[in-house]
């Protein structure tokens, strides 16, 4: 599999850092979590479009996030290819995608992953997460990194946190792996203040 150039990538990082830093003073709580270098997947709650910019924007890794395959035709192709991601088709159960994340972790790459596989606009505090991410994880032997976005992204005003969680271990039962991950998740957003209700 082709690995995008890091070049876009290292030009774009700074700019976006200093918009996310400038537009949105976004609160970060736990960078410590990610490690500097190696396999890593990151995966944590969909709140907006802008949650994989602001994920760029506060912590140093260069991430290879899962992105709709829609964003790859158009205007946005140039961008989401040379940020490093990965297509997805959201209308089948896409191997083809999984299997790409799992070969930029195997390359000792960060890759982002929102399991819920788009934005929340439900009244439920987080919906049912799809197992790729913890799968990934499991067969490339990698560390998965929650994550947590809660408030709101109000424009230059401070609203908006994010917050990376320590590392947890995903064994052999996938599907008990996959609700950890969603009853830390959820856990945090409720501990954060969401109006939104459980998961029914």
């Amino acid at each position: 599999m082709e690995i995008r150039d890091k070049k876009f990538y290292k030009i774009v990082k700074p700019l976006v850092s200093l918009f996310i830093k400038i537009c949105y003073k976004p609160t970060v709580i736990g960078k410590e979590n990610i490690p500097k270098s190696g396999r890593i997947l990151l995966a944590g709650n969909h709140t907006k479009q802008l949650d994989s910019i602001m994920l760029v924007g506060v912590q140093p890794r260069q991430i290879h996030f899962l992105a709709k395959e829609e964003l790859f035709h158009g205007i946005t192709k140039w961008i989401v290819k040379g940020m490093g991601c990965v297509p997805v088709n959201r209308k089948i159960h896409d191997k083809n995608a999984l299997q790409a994340a799992m070969d930029y972790l195997e390359k000792d790459l960060c890759v982002g992953i929102f399991p819920e596989g788009t934005i929340n606009r439900t009244e439920n505090v987080i919906m049912p997460f799809k197992i790729g991410a913890v799968k990934a994880c499991h067969d490339t032997k990698s560390k998965l990194v929650p994550f947590v976005i809660t408030g709101k992204y109000r424009l230059f005003k401070k609203g908006i946190q994010v917050e990376f969680l320590p590392p947890m271990g995903v064994e052999d039962n996938l599907d008990e792996a996959n609700e950890k991950l969603m009853t830390i998740i959820e856990n945090k957003l409720i501990e954060g203040g969401s109006t939104k209700c459980k998961r029914r």
